[in-house]
């Protein structure tokens, strides 16, 4: 007689540890709605780790046969998605350190067949930073395997430290490390991303106030001053006398 199968029918409350005793115990979809669950970080955390989709769903793909087998032998002393996060990490490093000791050239990403890949969502940049997105993807790339996975879980995943010392399996002081190294390589690679300040401008300097002038005072006139008239005009031929006769003439006639 065959040993029971415990039922595939599993309460929609059931925690992601209830799922995973219920796969060990012989339920053939508790693993598929653990998988569904945590697909599309999964394969975010696998697709930035290793810049290709391909790799990544290759990656993806290891870690979760990896976890579907070892699922008895999961101790429980960290939450299911940790230890998920942890064989898919694993893989993908696994995948940098032997591309890296047997270099290969991807093809481009439009010959690769389009339905190819796990069906998660993509992480991807509007289209005006899609440039950007590449350099800074091509800058992780050339990161130490360790200190991209670092950088990758707390900068882009967004996971807390804690957490992602638990899913690399070291310290969180390890963490910190892996993750301060890695942005100070990628602030000396992308420093050129950085948007330069506006030159400043001189604040223009306010024009100086022009005091108007006072008229200077004229000569004063109303009805009880009297007109200032003009002197007598000199004659071209000296002061002449009350007879009309110039002393000139005067003192000839004398001599």
């Amino acid at each position: 007689m065959d040993p029971p199968v415990a039922s595939s029918a599993q309460p929609s409350g059931a925690t992601d540890l209830d799922l995973l005793h219920a796969h060990v115990a012989g339920d053939r979809h508790a693993f598929t709605e653990i998988f569904h669950r945590h697909r599309d970080r999964l394969w975010a955390v696998a697709l930035r780790t290793l810049g290709d989709r391909e790799e990544a769903a290759d990656a993806l793909q290891d870690a979760l046969l990896s976890a579907h087998r070892a699922a008895g032998r999961f101790r429980g002393d960290s939450a299911v998605t940790t230890w998920l996060h942890r064989i898919v990490v694993n893989a993908c490093l696994d995948r940098i350190r032997r591309r890296q000791a047997h270099p290969t050239v991807p093809l481009p990403d439009g010959v690769r067949d389009a339905d190819s890949g796990t069906g998660g969502v993509e992480p991807a940049a509007p289209v005006q930073d899609h440039d950007t997105a590449l350099v800074v993807r091509q800058a992780l790339a050339e990161l130490p395997p360790e200190q991209r996975a670092a950088l990758i879980l707390v900068d882009l995943q967004g996971y807390p430290v804690a957490e992602v010392a638990r899913i690399l399996d070291v310290a969180e002081g390890t963490v910190k490390s892996r993750c301060a190294r890695g942005r100070a390589r990628l602030a000396v690679q992308l420093g050129h991303l950085r948007p330069r300040p506006a030159p400043q401008q001189a604040k223009p300097q306010p024009a100086p106030q022009q005091t108007e002038q006072q008229p200077e005072p004229g000569p004063a006139t109303g009805p009880n001053v009297p007109a200032v008239t003009r002197g007598n005009p000199r004659s071209p031929g000296g002061v002449r006398s009350g007879s009309g006769r110039s002393r000139r003439d005067a003192h000839q006639e004398e001599s």
